[in-house]
């Protein structure tokens, strides 16, 4: 009985005491099972995630190894798929690049088109100045001849021009073989290859048509020609220019392309080769070279030294449109001698040609206005039209290896090379009607040389010459040293064989033409004016055209020199009536000694 145990009648303190205790023992002893019944649930459940995430884990690891196979699944695909399609792979390769080298060659080939097309425009400046210096009484001869310059060159090269010049063989580096003359597409043969599906314009590997390169050459060529023409004008026979016209374009000009821009000897001579980047000795001194050989064994226009009043330039207009026609053409000439356009470090070398060939031809021009003025004391047009033209020519050979500092230096030097030629050929009496030898010998010669002079290249260590921007390099990179003097060595090489080359064929030509009565006009056919005597209309110029019946109208010069001729005989002839008369009344007077 519970009472029982805790009365403390029945039992004593000490009993009651033990009571308590065990009291509070079974009491904790509760407590403790309890809470080791709650731990051991918590246990069981920290086991159970532990257990799961084992689980997730392994889960994982096996999506992880089934991901790793397919994708190497999927990449032994791949592979097996570009094998098979390799050769589709490598197709559209060589469609992206024949894309890229098309669209190469057309910029190339619209490039070249359209320079050509300027040169090309300079035979009509070369017209203009050539009618407006000469006498108004042959102006349609000029005109005629500089139109049969062109048609006849135009079958020089075709015949044999371009065979001799770019005809080849060539060697595995590049070089004509025997570095004399080509030998091969005579009548532009070979230009075209037939296949059993058509015809290919291409050389193989080429990106641009060999026509596009015989079409900017022959511009060249003929403008070569056109020089000869100015040099003997108003004395040479038509016919006969015509055939020099054609021996020129079709054998001398060609064969010094071929020494120079063909890859012949001179193209490595001394190791170094020359450099004429658009013609100033290879077609402006060749052409006024042999001006110079075919005026001097012609000789002079009749009463050249004895009336210089009579041989002034009769039309400063054409001359002046000459001249500005011909500094438009040069555009083409020089920048378009880059031979393409593209890349950017072409499209920058044409621009930088341009802009030197314009500070040269402003300067020379300028130069030479205040020569003549300082000589004369009065304005001359037509020394400011030669001196542009003599600019030009001085920055042919360098206007691609050249600073604009040193085109404006050409320039200048230029200027007074042209007059000093001009005056030499007044006190050597040699007459030249439109300056072609001074403007396009002497400043050609000048040119040759300011190219080596001036080049770019770092001191005289360096040289760049066709290597533009560049430097000439070793085999390994590295620039050449030392090759200077060298490059400027070869300038004179190529100065000295032009002039001996085409200097001797066209004086040799000229003189045989001359012994046997076929160079030079009659002199009535001379003094009347070729117009008068071989062309119909017999007259350039029809000043009074239009004009009514009752009005006078001014004569022209050939009028003018006839009167003037024409008096002077009538005073003669007058002067010697007087003297016969005089001597007749002095015999029969006696007051008149003998």
């Amino acid at each position: 009985d519970s009472r029982q145990l805790l009365s403390p009648v029945g039992f004593g303190p000490a009993v009651v005491t033990m009571k308590l205790t065990a009291s509070l023992a079974l009491a904790f002893t509760a407590v403790s099972q309890a809470q080791d019944s709650r731990g051991g649930a918590l246990h069981h459940q920290i086991e159970d995630l532990r257990a799961q995430v084992l689980a997730q884990h392994q889960d994982l690891e096996s999506q992880r190894q089934q991901l790793a196979a397919v994708i190497s699944a999927r990449q032994k695909a791949r592979s097996l798929a570009d094998l098979a399609s390799h050769d589709e792979f490598v197709k559209k390769i060589a469609e992206l690049k024949a894309t890229d080298t098309s669209f190469e060659g057309a910029l190339d080939s619209a490039w070249l088109l359209l320079c050509g097309a300027l040169v090309m425009f300079m035979h009509a400046g070369f017209a203009m100045l050539e009618t407006g210096s000469c006498r108004a009484k042959n102006a349609q001869n000029v005109l005629m001849k500089n139109l049969v310059n062109v048609s006849v060159g135009t079958l020089g090269w075709w015949a044999s021009g371009w065979a001799f010049a770019y005809g080849g063989p060539y060697d595995a580096d590049g070089m004509l073989i025997g570095g004399f003359i080509g030998n091969g597409a005579f009548f532009g043969q070979g230009m075209l290859e037939h296949g059993p599906t058509g015809i290919s314009a291409l050389p193989e590997g080429a990106t641009t048509a060999t026509a596009l390169s015989w079409f900017f050459q022959w511009a060249f060529c003929t403008a070569g020609a056109t020089i000869v023409s100015g040099g003997v004008a108003e004395r040479v026979k038509s016919p006969t220019y015509a055939f020099y016209a054609f021996l020129m374009s079709s054998f001398i000009y060609p064969v010094i392309v071929a020494w120079t821009w063909g890859y012949g000897w001179l193209a490595s001579v001394l190791g170094v080769g020359t450099m004429d980047f658009a013609g100033s000795g290879i077609v402006h001194l060749a052409g006024g070279v042999s001006a110079l050989a075919g005026t001097v064994v012609l000789g002079p226009r009749k009463g050249r030294w004895e009336h210089p009043e009579d041989f002034e330039a009769h039309n400063l207009p054409l001359i002046v449109f000459g001249t500005f026609a011909l500094w438009f053409g040069w555009y083409g000439f020089n920048p378009g001698s880059t031979l393409g356009m593209s890349s950017k470090e072409t499209g920058a070398l044409a621009a930088q040609v341009a802009m030197n060939t314009t500070i040269s031809a402003a300067t020379a021009g300028i130069a030479v206005f205040v020569i003549r003025y300082a000589i004369t004391r009065k304005y001359d047009v037509g020394g400011l039209c030669n001196g542009i033209l003599a600019g030009l020519v001085s920055i042919t050979a360098g206007c691609g290896n050249v600073e604009v500092g040193s085109a404006f230096a050409i320039g200048l030097i230029g200027a007074f090379v042209y007059q000093g030629a001009s005056m030499l050929l007044q006190v050597l009496k040699i007459d030249d009607p439109v300056d072609a030898s001074p403007v396009h010998g002497a400043c050609g010669i000048w040119g040759v040389l300011a190219a080596g002079f001036f080049d770019w290249g770092q001191g005289v260590d360096h040289f760049h010459g066709w290597s533009g921007f560049s430097c000439m390099a070793n085999e390994d990179g590295s620039c050449q040293t030392g090759i200077g003097g060298t490059a400027i060595g070869a300038q004179f090489i190529l100065i000295i064989a032009v002039i001996l080359w085409a200097g001797t064929l066209s004086a040799m030509a000229f003189a045989v033409l001359k012994v046997n009565g076929l160079a030079r006009i009659d002199d009535s056919t001379e003094e009347h004016g070729m117009d008068h005597k071989q062309h119909t209309p017999n007259k350039a110029y029809s000043m009074g055209a239009g004009l009514p019946a009752d009005q006078p109208h001014s004569p022209n010069r050939v009028q003018v020199i006839e009167r003037r001729e024409s008096k002077e005989m009538k005073e003669d002839l007058s002067g010697l009536q007087n003297k016969s008369a005089a001597s007749a009344s002095g015999a029969s007077s006696p007051e008149t000694g003998n």
